[in-house]
């Protein structure tokens, strides 16, 4: 049978029934009020897990802004918009024009963005780190060596629980600003409730390591897209945009960039911690999977967050020195990249002084232009909270409690990189008990997943790959 035979069998084969419809049946149905209820939460919604007020068109705006372009009309279409709120039909439209408006924004050559190169693909990325890295070795570790391979389950075991409870820790503080935060805490050293890991960071790590473990070593981008449409409901900005793009056959990388105004925000970098579990003590290769991943929903700058931490945890197996690791893993990003300068310039902040809060008060003002949930002012408190947190737990998940914004995306990758320098003695059993065995996630078909089971299906991966 043909399409067209198909088709035409549909037709044939439909009984004539004459029944009564009533209006609402083509103005009222569920899906209609699923969509309005979409368009009212681009305007004003709330973090699920903390509560904290959000505008995600808002925020598009100011992501185009931030990657280089003119959004002066958009704005202004913005805030007459907020006026029409509760008026459904004139909020569509302006929501429309607003889209129509960011594709379509013009240049802004006097932005800085503009001051660095714009990395396309990863040929072009690592052509430029392989003529960066000072010691070559670091990409020939030898992983075959038995002391590696006896610690690769404990490491793999409390990286996974590193990320997992730092991640629930950070849920209750999720958007909020570092003054916000600093007014009603002074210290984190537990807690705020009782944790959940019902959160949309590991959701996407789950589906790269389903395509992994059906495609092994050949894994491409759009292997790990088609798991996301097929394991993943729904998505917030970068990846509900690349997957509404997914749905319509428009497959990475213009997945990640089509009517993505999101594409250089946290989603990809909050997700690097797996392509460095599954390439441990490989870095060059963690930072390709990295950015096969990315690709998917991210760009440029974007796609460079989850590289950096991917390269961070995967050296973590292989170096139990943070300082050391952080130094090293700014090599695997192209040194004339913006991401680059930021977290380089956080790192020499952190040289310069013996505070924290100093160093979170510098970046807050520096970066201040930039999205909560940007990828940017994120890792400069990745960098800050792992530089003084000395590869203790508590002192860094503190620092990335009090630095606010993407709490969980952040304390979730650092938290796997301080868990797997931390395998020998594990992690305080007020972090891990609450936990509990398994771990809950809105997946398909893996609505819920023991966390020993997620440790044996990584080592499956990480192993089969080396």
């Amino acid at each position: 049978m043909n399409i067209v035979e198909y088709n035409r069998k549909i037709v044939d084969d439909s009984e004539i029934i004459i029944f009564e419809e009533k209006d609402e049946d083509w103005t009222q149905s569920a899906s209609q009020k699923m969509d309005d209820d979409r368009i009212r939460m681009l305007w004003h919604s709330k973090a699920p897990g903390s509560g904290a007020e959000s505008s995600v068109l808002a925020g598009a705006i100011q992501g185009v802004q931030n990657l280089g372009y003119n959004v002066s009309e958009a704005e202004k279409i913005f805030f007459e918009g907020l006026e029409h709120f509760n008026n459904i039909s004139i909020l569509n439209k302006y929501t429309s024009r607003i889209f129509f408006l960011l594709n379509n924004a013009q240049k802004n050559n006097n932005d800085s963005y503009w001051n660095y190169k714009v990395y396309n693909s990863w040929e072009e990325a690592k052509e430029k780190i392989l003529t960066q890295i000072s010691d070559k070795k670091i990409i020939d570790i030898n992983c075959k060596d038995k002391d590696f391979q006896n610690n690769l389950r404990e490491k793999t075991k409390w990286g996974w629980i590193g990320q997992i409870c730092a991640g629930a820790f950070g849920t209750a503080l999720e958007g909020y600003s570092m003054e916000s935060v600093r007014k009603k805490f002074s210290h984190f050293d537990s807690y705020l409730k009782k944790p959940s890991t019902y959160n949309d960071d590991i959701t996407f790590e789950l589906a790269l390591l389903k395509a992994f473990e059906k495609n092994k070593g050949k894994t491409t981008s759009y292997d790990i897209a088609e798991e996301w449409i097929s394991l993943i409901p729904y998505g917030w900005s970068a990846e509900d945009i690349a997957l509404k793009n997914l749905r319509l056959g428009i497959y990475p990388p213009e997945s990640g960039t089509r009517s993505n105004p999101y594409r250089e925000w946290i989603g990809a970098q909050m997700r690097g911690s797996i392509c460095g579990m599954i390439a441990p003590g490989n870095p060059l290769r963690a930072a390709e999977i990295a950015w096969i991943d990315g690709q998917i929903s991210h760009f440029n700058n974007g796609i460079f967050g989850e590289v950096f931490n991917a390269v961070m945890t995967s050296l973590a197996f292989v170096d139990n020195d943070i300082i050391s690791i952080i130094k090293k893993s700014m090599e695997f990003i192209p040194n004339d990249s913006l991401y680059y300068s930021v977290i380089k310039d956080t790192y020499s902040k952190c040289q310069e002084t013996n505070s924290f809060e100093a160093t979170l008060d510098y970046i807050d003002e520096k970066y201040k232009k930039y999205n909560l949930v940007h990828a940017l002012p994120n890792a400069a408190i990745e960098v800050i909270s792992l530089y003084y947190g000395d590869g203790d737990f508590d002192k860094t998940l503190n620092i990335v409690g009090l630095a606010g914004l993407d709490v969980d995306c952040n304390g979730g990758q650092v938290g796997n990189i301080v868990g797997i320098l931390n395998y020998k003695n594990g992690l305080n059993k007020k972090w891990t008990e609450p936990i509990g065995p398994i771990l809950k996630t809105y997946v398909r078909t893996i609505e819920e997943i023991s966390i020993e089971e997620l440790i044996d299906l990584t080592i499956k991966i990480s192993t089969n790959r080396m």
